[in-house]
Formats: structure tokens, C-alpha cells, sequence
């Protein structure tokens, strides 16, 4: 078995794969583990790593390790509910609006005197000049993703304390002519970086979902462009497939 080659502790990547483990039902509650010399031999490592992970997972009360006896499953990870967004990622502008609704997001950067956003050539026109939001959203006190928002500047000079203290989509969804007229989002599975880790509580290298949202007006003017990184292991996409076409 390999393992990514990034700054993380090889210790802590095989503590997670056990954690999943036993958070997908593979070791059950009361069930022993494997032991330290089949642990070694699958994942290549040397004894103090698998120690030192094991180590680890009984601080957070998911195993006991018994003297004479081996290391047996006490304890699962915390289940963490789906979030309603995550449900809606090819739904609906209407309800990509309601999933944000009751957020009260965190800004981590605000600059309001940004001329450019980094717009694709088939974004559609770009607006004079945006401001750039930075943000983390949690929902119970976790952070689930972190936003990077370039929005119109004419857009937010309407209601600037609005789009500082509020979500940006169920504020663009209520505008009348001048609002959202297409929308449109890509979906990529890529990686943890240092700062999205530290922002989102997870070890570098993790899975995370990237969603790049465009909003345009009716004349084709792009007035959201949005990068948003979502935890890996709390997202869930969901989409109906078309039955096969029959002659």
C-alpha cells in the first residue's frame, strides 16, 4: 500500500485510514484489530509508525490497546449530518439559495478596491471592477468550506453591510433585472492545501470537493464568480440518471 508524498506524517495517513475503518463498519465496535506485524506488512511501515497511530486513535477513545490481549475497537468516529448545500450542488439557483439562507459566514479576507477576478473566456463579460471575499462557513461551530467570492462592485455598493455580514446567493437570488440570469458550476476532487487545513480543521493532503460557480446577468456580465472548498468527507453529491434510450 502507498501513501501520499506530502508534508503530512505518514503516521497520521495510516491513523485516518484506520479511522475509516472503523467509521464504514470494517472493524466493529468489540472487534480486535489486526495485529502490529499484519498492520506493518500491509502498509509497509515500521513498527513505531503503526504504534504511534494506534497511539493516536486510542487518545480519541476509538481503540484500546490491552497488554497480552492485542488492540480492540471501543469507540466510532462522530457521524457528521449531511449539510443541506451538499445536497444541492446540481440543484437550483432557488435552492442553492435556501440551503445558504440562515448562514452567517465568517470572513477571513475582505478587499473592496480589487479591479479583476480571474474569469475563464467563456465566463461572459466581465464587470468594471469586483470586490473579493474570502470566507469560512460552519455550521454547530465546524467548518464545512471556505469561499472565495469575486463579486460585482455595483452589486455590493447597493447593500455593502448586507454582503459583508450575509451569504452572497440568497442576496443576488432576490435581485430582480440585474440578477442571476444563468448560473452555472464545475465539480473537482482535489486536495487539502496548508491553508485550507488550518482553516477547515483537517490534516494537509485530505480529500476536498471544488466547486467553481458563475453567475451571470442578462447580458452576459459576470457578477459572482465563486472557488469553494468543501471537507471531502462531508460531501455527497446526488444526480438522477437518464434511463438508456430504447429504438
Amino acid at each position: 500500500m502507498s501513501f501520499s508524498d506530502t508534508a503530512v506524517p505518514l503516521y497520521l495517513q495510516i491513523a485516518d485510514l484506520m479511522r475509516r475503518r472503523i467509521a464504514r463498519g470494517l472493524w466493529k465496535h468489540g472487534e480486535k484489530l489486526p495485529s502490529l506485524e499484519a498492520l506493518m506488512a500491509e502498509f509497509g511501515v515500521a513498527r513505531v509508525t503503526v504504534r504511534q497511530a494506534v497511539d493516536l486513535l486510542a487518545r480519541e477513545g476509538l481503540v484500546s490497546p490491552q497488554r497480552g490481549k492485542g488492540t480492540f475497537v471501543t469507540g466510532t468516529p462522530p457521524q457528521r449530518r449531511w449539510q443541506r448545500e451538499w445536497q444541492t450542488v446540481h440543484a437550483s439557483v432557488d435552492a442553492l439559495a435556501q440551503a445558504f439562507q440562515d448562514t452567517r459566514p465568517r470572513i477571513v479576507t475582505i478587499n473592496e478596491s480589487l479591479s479583476e477576478a480571474p474569469l475563464h473566456a467563456d465566463d461572459g463579460t466581465p464587470a468594471e471592477r469586483y470586490v473579493y471575499m474570502r470566507r469560512v462557513h460552519s455550521e454547530h461551530d465546524e467548518p464545512y468550506c471556505v469561499i472565495e467570492i469575486y463579486l460585482d462592485e455595483a452589486i455590493f455598493r447597493t447593500a455593502p453591510e448586507r454582503y459583508r455580514s450575509e451569504a452572497v446567493i440568497p442576496l443576488l437570488a432576490q435581485r430582480g433585472q440585474g440578477g442571476i440570469a444563468q448560473a452555472r458550476q464545475v465539480l473537482t476532487i482535489g486536495n487539502a492545501d496548508m491553508d485550507v487545513a488550518r482553516l477547515l480543521n483537517m490534516h494537509v493532503g485530505d480529500a476536498v470537493a471544488e466547486v467553481r460557480r458563475v453567475f451571470t446577468d442578462r447580458d452576459r456580465r459576470v457578477i459572482y464568480l465563486a472557488h469553494v472548498t468543501y471537507r471531502g468527507e462531508l460531501f455527497r453529491l446526488e444526480m438522477d440518471l437518464a434511463p438508456p434510450q430504447r429504438p
